[in-house]
């Protein structure tokens, strides 16, 4: 008896000691003693893949240093299991570099893993594994019982390092109240399993088997180690006085754990907030309507961390957020967190909600992807009680598509009392009809769910989604000087046109800008006289050539002052300068202008321009920022790679 207590572990002994020595056999006793026993969240080494853990769902902590190259990750959102799990983790930016608890949940294996650079991790691509996994914040979900200990696919740990050790089974939390006493011959019989290091048979009602199952046994059939280390699921009825002890049947069972994770529609990857109406003049029928309407939304998307993304903010007098990106990561959750919605009240402030989303909504923190289509529907009972058309002007320059949703607009007798007439296209993205709908009743509300969810997922029309090429002010520096001459201007000239073609441009999506300086500088147009591509080419082309000297510094600061002065705050500033010679005066401190104030700085140089301040003016790293032609007919050649470099920067960023 003594060599066995020896080899129990100290929560055991203790509970033996308790049994032995104390006499103390009453089921409420043990429970005290069981729950002080505390889950332990395994700790794991940076290179451990997630396909060497058997669990399908666990907490592990991750030590610090896991944005390692030498630790490599495979596929962006969802990862393949042949990735490194603290890796991804840091690539997902859940964690960051300093480490911390993940939950990571097995999903199934995927056709293709696409990589990308994310929160200093570039991930690889793979075209095809067996299982998958992704990684959330270390939040247990309710329902699920997660291991203090991992599992792993071979006998030697690869935890060693951090303290782990392998186990054949699993020690999930004992139950709180349990209506059963434990009995020694029980805990001795766990103990002597645990000690070999095998995995314990499950034993049938009639006889010892050897095969163990991961279900729970039904009511009136518990095995021996289940009684004092699993966490059985009790009904109301069984903790009624002279209810049948033991686990509830399986069909009763939550199958939180056991249900396929959907992944989402990974052809409708949009980050989607809903803006719904919680004003006092809607009132409770039209509120739940408006719910139902968003629960049939969730449903229909197929919410996934490889597709759709959806929070909700409610507004009235002032907006808040019901639950963001990250919140919810599938259709059913989603769906229950809508139901339990309750409104506001107040005014119809929408506009005030608009600018919410706009400054908080779509951040990192709440869950925004940046590669993912950012798009805001705002559904409106009759008008809004305050104006919308700014607000949605800076949100549509951020990158949020605009949706509409009105219900029972004014009647004619109404609109005397509309703040702002005509306030749908001054907010939608476009005023094509695409992003706009109006529904003469709330009954009718159900019908637009079909056509909104097509045109939501259709990203390839998201017209105000930032991209590398429609979210830029661009400001051409032109050398004008005599060495240039007559004919090589105008070549100039169509490969300034060349890169202004590549982009899209408008009022609110890329604006483009001119300056042409010899010793002086001359402002050809700015950034707001045109507001469309045809505009702008035509404008390239009257450019007239001045002639000159070289004072290339000085329409540096002519340029800053002139064009980028007047750059909206939330474009990228990019500088694109095309000379033939070296400067007459002084570069430096002008470029170093520049860069202070977030220009990013393109030097094209032709001719006999000097490579040394090429390099100076140009953005670092300058290999990426600077060009050199060595003939004016050969600047065609550059464009591709100016527009390659421009957007493999822009998607290195935030998107919003």
């Amino acid at each position: 008896m003594g060599t066995v207590v020896l080899t129990m572990k100290a929560s055991v002994i203790e509970m033996v000691l308790v049994l032995l020595v104390t006499g103390i056999h009453s089921n409420k006793e043990m429970t005290k003693k069981i729950k002080r026993l505390k889950f332990n969240v395994p700790q794991i080494n940076c290179d451990v893949k997630a396909g060497k853990i058997i669990n399908p769902e666990f907490i592990v902590k991750c030590p610090a240093g896991c944005q390692d190259p030498k630790y490599h990750v495979y596929g962006t959102d969802v990862y393949a299991s042949y990735s490194s799990v603290c890796g991804a983790a840091v690539h997902s930016g859940v964690l960051d570099n300093s480490g911390g608890k993940i939950l990571v949940r097995k999903v199934a294996g995927q056709s293709g893993y696409k990589g990308s650079y994310s929160n200093g991790v570039q991930s690889l691509s793979l075209p095809r594994w067996r299982e998958s996994f992704i990684v959330s914040e270390s939040k247990p979900q309710k329902g699920v019982t997660y291991p203090s200990a991992l599992t792993y696919s071979s006998s030697k740990s690869p935890a060693g390092k951090a303290g782990e050790t392998t186990k054949a089974y699993e020690r999930p939390s004992v139950p709180g109240t349990t209506s059963q006493p434990v009995t020694l011959t029980q805990v001795l019989a766990v103990t002597t399993a645990e000690a070999s290091h095998t995995t314990l048979p499950k034993p049938s009602p009639s006889a010892a088997s050897t095969t163990s199952s991961p279900r729970p046994q039904p009511v009136g059939h518990r095995s021996r180690e289940m009684d004092l280390w699993s966490t059985p699921t009790y009904t109301s009825s069984q903790n009624r006085p002279g209810a049948n002890p033991g686990f509830v049947p399986k069909e009763e069972l939550s199958t939180q754990s056991l249900e396929p994770v959907s992944l989402g529609d990974p052809n409708c990857k949009v980050d989607l907030s809903f803006l719904i109406d919680g004003s006092s003049s809607i009132g409770k029928r039209r509120f739940r309507i408006q719910k139902q309407f968003l629960a049939d939304i969730a449903q229909a998307l197929d919410i996934g961390p490889a597709g759709p993304l959806m929070g909700v903010v409610q507004y009235g007098d002032n907006p808040a957020t019901h639950f963001n990106l990250r919140t919810h990561t599938n259709s059913r959750d989603l769906k229950t967190a809508i139901e339990k919605i309750t409104q506001r009240g107040g005014l119809a402030n929408a506009g005030r909600a608009i600018s919410f989303v706009t400054k908080n909504f779509f951040s990192k923190a709440n869950g925004n992807r940046g590669g993912s289509p950012n798009v805001a529907v705002v559904l409106v009972d009759g008008w809004p009680t305050d104006k919308v058309e700014e607000a949605s002007r800076l949100a549509r320059e951020s990158g949020i598509n605009i949706f509409f949703i009105t219900i029972e607009g004014a009647v004619e007798n109404e609109k005397q009392y509309v703040l702002e007439p005509n306030f749908v296209n001054k907010a939608v993205c476009r005023t094509n009809g695409f992003y706009s709908f109006h529904v003469q009743s709330w009954f009718g509300l159900h019908k637009t769910l079909q056509p909104l969810v097509k045109r939501v997922c259709d990203t390839e029309r998201l017209a105000c989604s930032k991209t590398c090429l429609n979210s830029a002010d661009i400001g051409f520096v032109i050398d004008g000087s005599s060495s240039v001459g007559t004919g090589n201007f105008r070549t100039v000239l169509q490969f300034v046109a060349n890169l202004s073609k590549e982009f899209e441009i408008s009022d609110t999506d890329t604006r483009v800008g001119a300056v042409q300086y010899t010793y002086e500088q001359r402002l050809e147009f700015g950034f707001d006289k045109y507001s469309s591509k045809a505009d702008v080419l035509n404008a390239i082309k009257r450019v007239g050539y001045w002639s000159g000297g070289t004072s290339t510094g000085a329409a540096i600061n002519y340029a800053l002052e002139q064009l980028f002065q007047k750059s909206k705050p939330n474009k990228r500033k990019l500088m694109i300068l095309i000379t033939d010679g070296r400067s007459y005066d002084d570069i430096r401190i002008p470029a170093l202008a520049a860069h202070l104030k977030g220009v990013i700085t393109y030097a094209v140089g032709v001719a006999w321009a000097a490579q040394e301040e090429l390099e100076v003016i140009a953005t670092h790293p300058a290999r990426d920022h600077s060009f050199f032609a060595d003939d004016f007919d050969n600047l065609y050649q550059y464009v591709p790679r100016i527009i390659r470099n421009i957007c493999t920067e822009f998607n290195s960023q935030p998107r919003n």
